[in-house]
């Protein structure tokens, strides 16, 4: 159940060990894989730290999302660097640490003033890489066609009255199954079998500009991430994290604050063509939950990626599958089984 990056991978998988599935889903307006920007960044924080299990997930990540692209005939995913824009000292103090213990993916710009025609700027720039960008915006659409096409797709609200779960499978509607596993996103915080797993949902938004003078083929990072969205001369602009939200719309509050951001950082013209907003699904351990439920044993999760779903949702969806086909083991930190006794108080 759902369409969005986590059940677009998993899916895919089933789709690749050849297994009888059905996606059933009513993707809104603004999801958060329709309002992300894709980016996987191989760093992370004021700190410079490595992401968690780099050296598996991303080029696991990178492979699939090519494989997809292959098949569906679109270009899933882009390399590139980020161009790091340090904000004060301490930053590239921070960077240049990292650098003398020889952390990867990191290094400085050869020339500090190579960006001064397109940004302001005054303590020099490190780069990151590579880096890449998952085109959702693409990507999504074109494996939704594909599973209508292939009658492996319901254009509907889930509606849990409908799904019985037993010990010998699973039913909804006129629909017989093994399994159902939930894809559902900020959804699974009120998942009647999930929802008392540590959800901690925070809100995101991001503007979208077009600055045709603006250089693509790059990220720029600053206070803010400028990330290459779709057409040459887009740009999706955001960055923040709000733990405490009314809702899932778009503020005034934050268009202004990056618009005057935006106007300080850009020595190019740029315009305001779109303004989105939404909630991600993340996690208080900042760790995904994968997994069968310990006490419904048919109903399953591939939940809580958090900003990290474009590089976390291919490796965990692969394993959710593999423990499935050949109860292979689930990645100790993410295994949903950490929280049995948590999930066994469940009562849909």
């Amino acid at each position: 159940m759902g369409q969005g990056v986590s059940g677009t991978l998993f899916s895919w998988f089933c789709e690749q060990h050849n297994l009888d599935f059905i996606v059933i889903d009513n993707v809104p307006a603004n999801s958060p894989s329709k309002t992300a920007a894709g980016l996987i960044n191989p760093v992370t924080g004021r700190r410079v730290v490595t992401v968690w299990m780099d050296d598996i997930i991303i080029p696991f990540a990178e492979n699939t999302y090519r494989q997809i692209g292959t098949k569906l005939g679109i270009e899933a995913i882009s390399k590139m660097d980020i161009v790091d824009f340090f904000p004060n000292p301490f930053m590239k103090e921070s960077f240049l640490k990292k650098m003398s213990q020889q952390a990867p993916y990191i290094s400085l710009s050869k020339d500090e003033h190579y960006w001064n025609e397109h940004f302001n700027y005054e303590f020099g720039t490190g780069i990151i890489e590579p880096a890449y960008i998952v085109h959702l915006q693409q990507l999504l659409p074109a494996w939704r066609q594909y599973l209508i096409t292939h009658n492996k797709f319901i254009n509907q609200v889930f509606d849990f009255n409908k799904l019985v779960v037993s010990d010998y499978g699973v039913q909804y509607e006129n629909i017989e199954a093994d399994a159902v596993i939930f894809c559902d996103g900020v959804e699974g915080n009120a998942n009647p079998y999930f929802s008392l797993l540590p959800f901690a949902l925070n809100k995101g938004e991001a503007i979208i500009i077009e600055a045709p003078a603006l250089p693509g083929g790059h990220i720029y990072k600053k206070s803010m991430t400028l990330v290459p969205f779709g057409e040459p001369g887009i740009f999706w602009a955001g960055t923040n994290y709000i733990w405490d939200f009314d809702d899932d719309l778009p503020t005034d509050a934050f268009r202004k604050y990056t618009e005057q951001n935006l106007s300080n950082w850009l020595k190019v013209p740029f315009k305001i063509t779109d303004h989105k907003a939404a909630v991600r699904p993340a996690t208080v351990e900042r760790r995904p939950f994968v997994g069968m439920h310990p006490v419904y044993r048919n109903a399953g999760i591939l939940n809580g990626m958090g900003t990290k779903g474009c590089s976390l949702a291919p490796y965990f969806a692969w394993q959710l599958v593999q423990h499935l086909v050949l109860q292979t083991p689930i990645e100790k930190e993410a295994d949903v089984a950490r929280h049995t006794r948590i999930l066994s108080r469940t009562q849909p």
